[in-house]
C-alpha cells in the first residue's frame, strides 16, 4: 500500500492496532469538535489512513461512536462502584463518594462524557452499550434503595427507581452545566460539589431521609 511514501501513518497497518489509532482519533475529535462535529471521514484521516480503512473495524461512523461510548460507560461505572464502595462506612457518607466520582469524571475525561451522553447514539441498537450504562446506573439506583431503607418508620416509600433517577438528573445535570472539563463548563460561583451536596441535602430533607433542621451534610 505505501502509505508512507504519502505522508501517511503506517501505524493502523504495520503494528495492528488500526481501530485503537481510529478510536483515539475520535476522541480527540469529540474533544475538538464535539461528538457531531466531524465525520467517519475525517475521522479516518486523523488516524492517518485511508477512508476506507475504518470499516476493516467499524460498520458506519455510529459504531464507532458506541465503542467509545462503551469504554467511557466500563470507567464511569468503575469509578461510581470504588466510590460507593457497598454504601460503606454509612449511606450517606458513601453517597457524597459518589456525587463527588461522578463530577470528577465529567471533569477528567470530558469526551468521553460527551461519546456517553451527547453522542445520539441510541443504546438500544448496541447490548453491550446499554449494558455498561445500565450497569453505571445500578449503582446510583443502588444508593436510592439505601436511601430508602433510612426513611422514618411509617413515611410515605417512594420508588427506588424513581429516587435513582432524581440523583440522576441532578448529578448530570450539575456535571454537564458547570462540572465538565472543557469548554462547554460554565461558570459557577462555587464548586460543582458544593452545588450538588446542597441539591442532594435539599432533596433528602424533602423527603424525611434527614430532619428539615439539620446541619449535616449528605
Amino acid at each position: 500500500m505505501g502509505w508512507r511514501r504519502h505522508g501517511r501513518s503506517e501505524r493502523g497497518y504495520h503494528h495492528g492496532n488500526l481501530k485503537q489509532a481510529l478510536l483515539d482519533a475520535a476522541l480527540a475529535l469529540i474533544a475538538e469538535k464535539g461528538p457531531a462535529g466531524f465525520t467517519f471521514a475525517e475521522a479516518a484521516r486523523a488516524a492517518g489512513v485511508s477512508p476506507a480503512a475504518p470499516y476493516r473495524h467499524f460498520r458506519d461512523r455510529d459504531e464507532l461512536m458506541a465503542s467509545i461510548a462503551l469504554r467511557g460507560f466500563e470507567r464511569f461505572e468503575a469509578a461510581l462502584a470504588a466510590a460507593w464502595d457497598d454504601g460503606r462506612p454509612d449511606t450517606l457518607a458513601a453517597l457524597d463518594r459518589l456525587g463527588r466520582a461522578y463530577l470528577a469524571f465529567a471533569r477528567a475525561e470530558p469526551a468521553l462524557y460527551a461519546a456517553m451522553f451527547e453522542s445520539a447514539v441510541p443504546q438500544e441498537v448496541d447490548p453491550a452499550l446499554q449494558n455498561a450504562g445500565d450497569r453505571a446506573f445500578a449503582i446510583i439506583r443502588a444508593a436510592a434503595e439505601r436511601l430508602v431503607g433510612l426513611l422514618p418508620s411509617g413515611a410515605a416509600r417512594p420508588p427506588a427507581l424513581m429516587m435513582a433517577l432524581h440523583i440522576w438528573a441532578l448529578s448530570h445535570g450539575i456535571a454537564s452545566l458547570f462540572g465538565r472539563g472543557d469548554a462547554a463548563r460554565r461558570k459557577l460561583p462555587m464548586a460543582p460539589e458544593d452545588l450538588l451536596e446542597a441539591g442532594v441535602l435539599v432533596y433528602l430533607r424533602g423527603l424525611g431521609i434527614l430532619p428539615a433542621t439539620s446541619s449535616g451534610t449528605p
